[in-house]
């Protein structure tokens, strides 16, 4: 299975598409913003294709043929205003959605934010509204189309090293999860058919992270 990462070189992007290039039966093309990110990943044997996640459909739909599973894990990041919040993680996330569905690729596993509900944003703080706002819409589009999605709501993330064991259920207690974790999470999720269709919350726990999948 040929995976396209969108946000491969963000950092569960790059713990993705280290667990695939380390997988006997998945293969990564890394979908990245700058020419200059390639030699990463080719130093690991991963396909990359360059292309503007703020552009237009067609280069993404490109990037996108001949892959059997597209992963969207490009997010906005902390530091940027409401503006690059809807242009990253509401519209980059559509069109990636559409660019799917022009390529022909059914299979997408969207990483969502980990409460996306509308209670979520109305709770939120004024400057994290707009990021849960997107990321509901976000998920709520992809639900809408015929692909067969997963969509995975990480807890709190860290840079710890990931202990292969989470906890995973429609609704969890809020926690932390290593990125390196969700990495392998989204690599189970692949794997898993019964993932499909399903959003799930996870975070840190005590099961392996394959049985935590198959028991969703």
């Amino acid at each position: 299975m040929k995976v396209l990462i969108v946000g491969a070189n963000g950092q569960i992007g790059k713990h993705l598409v280290t667990s695939i290039q380390d997988h006997n039966q998945l293969d990564a093309k890394a979908m990245i913003r700058k020419e200059e990110q390639a030699s990463y990943f080719e130093n690991m044997g991963a396909e990359t294709a360059v292309v503007d996640l703020e552009g237009e459909i067609e280069p993404i739909a490109k990037a996108a043929e001949g892959v059997d599973a597209i992963v969207f894990t490009a997010g906005s990041g902390p530091n940027t205003g409401a503006d690059k919040t809807v242009l990253v993680d509401l519209d980059g996330a559509v069109k990636t959605i559409k660019a799917a569905e022009k390529a022909g690729v059914k299979r997408f596993v969207m990483i969502s934010s980990y409460d996306t509900t509308r209670e979520a944003i109305q709770s939120a703080s004024s400057s994290f509204a707009p990021y849960v706002a997107a990321k509901h819409y976000a998920d709520e589009w992809l639900k809408s189309t015929d692909l067969d999605y997963t969509i995975i709501h990480p807890g709190k993330l860290t840079n710890d090293e990931g202990s292969g064991r989470v906890n995973a259920a429609s609704r969890v207690e809020r926690d932390e999860i290593p990125r390196e974790d969700v990495a392998n999470v989204i690599v189970a999720s692949l794997e898993n058919a019964s993932t499909v269709g399903k959003e799930f919350q996870v975070v840190k726990g005590n099961t392996s992270i394959d049985d935590a999948i198959k028991s969703l």
